[in-house]
């Protein structure tokens, strides 16, 4: 039988090799840590401290600001130095609660649950909500709203997105080879808020352990089952993974809920079950320190707000300079500036490049060869909507369907011309759709 897979896509080179067979490492961190309010989408965390008070490991430290917000939690016990704005890895200056550690990490009372199955669907999304837990596949949505949908009853998938199809990026290949069981029982966990849904792990076949280990977990759970994927970027784009699994296409106006699809990031689905299962809420992340320029490129659980730079020292630090620094993969990750910025929800990997591709490419004339046009996993024409992008032509932009781009890159990445295309079409998605919200 073929391997599920999408129309289009690339398959760029993978380095995962350099980080994939270490083992999860457990890094306490030192000194302040920083927590920006502005962690997930939605209304920024209002704090609840003050600036002097003392604080435990798992204490909420700042309520959610909203239905869409999420609450946000100290990971080291220390006292309160400040609640003021802080630089952020995208460049943004963001109120943040400043914690210095005291060494001790003595953490606050959870109450867990003995048994999972008897919580009511309000339950199990309150416990989710109390958590934090957000999307930390990198949306940062939060979890409680999505698995709120308007009727629940249509919901008839939930899919597990074990691909992590993003070059280097080996966090959630560890968490599936060592957190099996818990990724199993957040899955299950999810499933009673969807009686009528099955759940489903899709994994990419260059992953035959982790595919292997999760059939073995869920034998004789008939609600449970491994959907092997061929092996291409973007599978885990949320859109690409519904269709690979269920065939069912979804555009820019519809939710995951409206296929009766919820997706789940590998991570999201554990803190999930610490959340529900444990009353342990989000405070801390698996992590990947890697690239060529990296001494010891491994995979870290670490406390949120600690810092790129601490990240970066504990895997031995660069043993070349690197041209590049990027959060999170090379094709949807976003260039760093600076390594003294705090670590969030959603911050998934620090890589480091001796060399930067990207501003070493010369772009030239498009050549009209095509190539975007089969690589684009929405079927768009990549190269005539940068064109309409760079003349300001919004009309024709969208009337060329624009709007469903998904910014994965893949159609600058294929480009012989080496055009920045992806990045034209993200320029001229943004003004269209702030000049929507004005109206």
């Amino acid at each position: 039988m073929s391997l599920r897979t999408f129309k289009g896509g690339v398959h760029p080179f993978e380095g995962k090799e350099l980080s994939k067979d270490k083992p999860i490492t457990e890094l306490l961190p030192k000194g302040l840590l920083v927590y920006p309010m502005s962690q997930h989408i939605g209304a920024p965390a209002t704090p609840i401290v003050n600036v002097g008070d003392s604080v435990l490991k798992g204490q909420k430290i700042a309520e959610a600001g909203g239905f869409v917000s999420s609450p946000i939690f100290a990971s080291v016990s220390g006292i309160v130095k400040a609640i003021e704005p802080h630089r952020v890895p995208t460049g943004d200056m963001v109120q943040s609660i400043v914690i210095e550690s005291d060494g001790q990490f003595i953490e606050t009372t959870y109450t867990p649950v003995d048994d999972v199955t008897a919580l009511s669907r309000e339950e199990i999304i309150d416990r989710i909500k109390e958590g934090g837990v957000v999307g930390m596949g990198g949306a940062g949505f939060p979890t409680h709203v999505k698995l709120s949908p308007k009727e629940p009853d249509k919901i008839d998938r939930v899919i597990a997105n074990c691909a992590e199809c993003e070059p280097y990026l080996t966090s959630d290949y560890r968490i599936m080879l060592e957190y099996t069981e818990k990724l199993v029982e957040g899955m299950k966990i999810i499933l009673q808020l969807f009686p009528n849904a099955q759940g489903i792990f899709g994994v990419e076949n260059n992953k035959p352990d982790c595919i292997e280990k999760l059939e073995e977990a869920i034998k004789g759970e008939p609600r449970l089952s491994v959907c092997p994927l061929a092996t291409k970027y973007p599978q885990g784009g949320e859109r690409q993974m519904i269709y690979a699994v269920t065939g069912r296409m979804i555009n820019s106006k519809m939710l995951p809920a409206d296929a009766g699809c919820v997706v789940d990031n590998v991570e999201t689905i554990t803190s999930i079950y610490d959340a529900v299962k444990l009353g342990r809420p989000n405070m801390e992340r698996i992590f990947t320190v890697t690239g060529d320029a990296v001494a010891d490129p491994r995979n870290f659980k670490f406390c949120m707000g600690t810092s790129y730079q601490e990240l970066l020292d504990a895997a031995g630090g660069c043993k070349t300079e690197p041209e590049k620094m990027i959060s999170g993969g090379t094709m949807m990750g976003f260039a760093l500036f600076d390594l003294d910025v705090p670590t969030t929800k959603t911050t998934s990997a620090l890589l480091c490049l001796t060399k930067d591709e990207v501003s070493r490419a010369k772009g030239t004339a498009c050549i009209n060869c095509g190539r975007c046009v089969e690589a684009c996993p929405e079927l768009l024409v990549p190269s005539k909507l940068a064109k309409f992008s760079e003349k300001g032509k919004s009309e024709d932009f969208e009337t060329w369907h624009g709007l469903e781009c998904v910014e994965c890159g893949s159609c600058s990445f294929i480009c012989p011309a080496k055009r920045p295309l992806a990045q034209a079409i993200k320029d001229m998605k943004k003004d269209i759709l702030a000049a929507k919200r004005k109206k």
